[in-house]
């Protein structure tokens, strides 16, 4: 039997295959990073190279759900428009009934409900998309979600999806800080996409999320960060090569 045929069927070992497709999509998917700070929250995503006659502001892979709330995602496209629109219309339901925004936990809990309600039906496919949830709680608290095709969520002070997302996420384990600040924040999100970046700021998007609302750097500002970042390397060149020649000349 063919248990890749039939979302609702689990293999003899435990797995439903569908799912496990759809965790694939993610992996293939380009680079997202979330990162938490002590008064800050950086999303920072991996673009694609618009083509000549495209217009490069409708190729989004960050997303805003409501004024304190906003979702990047790795994976296929179109499953994230359809969550991000399901997430924004909850947005508003929730504002009109409890008269408060919602929470960030809130709405990636819904956001985790739904992806995990279409494992479980015959007739649908998983969402093929893995998403990060950032943004401020009504107490001013900084919180990065992350969810993925099953409908799990988890939250994480720093945190990479989609390809060489394990490098990502290694690299962020070795340089996060709780304490970090908003511009250390943007350096380790730029730093850390050039792990897998290679066309350097053109491809890269970041937005910052603060108490008082949300921007963009400009290209120009990604540029800067990245030249501190290869002056930074070049000086720890420069260190290592000047300890080996007492070394060497010994």
């Amino acid at each position: 039997m063919s248990y890749d045929r039939a979302l609702t069927i689990f293999s003899p070992d435990g797995h439903l295959f569908q799912v496990e497709y759809a965790q694939e999509a993610v992996r293939k998917g380009t680079c997202a990073v979330g990162i938490c700070g002590k008064d800050s929250v950086i999303l920072g995503v991996e673009k694609k190279a618009a083509l000549k006659l495209q217009d490069s502001r409708t190729m989004r892979k960050i997303h805003r759900l409501d004024d304190h709330i906003f979702i990047a995602s790795a994976g296929l496209v179109a499953d994230a428009r359809v969550l991000v629109d399901m997430a924004r219309v909850e947005c508003q339901n929730h504002r009109l009934t409890v008269e408060d925004p919602p929470s960030v936990e809130f709405i990636t809990h819904y956001i985790a409900s739904i992806q995990q309600r279409y494992t479980q039906s015959g007739g649908r496919r998983p969402f093929g998309i893995s998403a990060l949830i950032v943004g401020f709680d009504p107490d001013n608290t900084p919180k990065l979600f992350q969810t993925d095709p099953a409908g799990i969520y988890y939250q994480w002070k720093a945190n990479a999806i989609g390809r060489n997302s394990q490098t990502v996420h290694e690299f962020l384990e070795k340089h996060y800080t709780a304490d970090i600040s908003e511009a250390d924040g943007i350096k380790l999100a730029v730093k850390s996409l050039l792990e897998v970046v290679q066309t350097g700021a053109k491809n890269i998007e970041i937005l910052v999320i603060t108490q008082d609302g949300s921007r963009t750097p400009n290209m120009e500002e990604i540029e800067q960060v990245i030249r501190t970042i290869e002056a930074e390397k070049a000086e720890e060149a420069e260190r290592k090569s000047s300890r080996r020649r007492p070394g060497a000349s010994s």
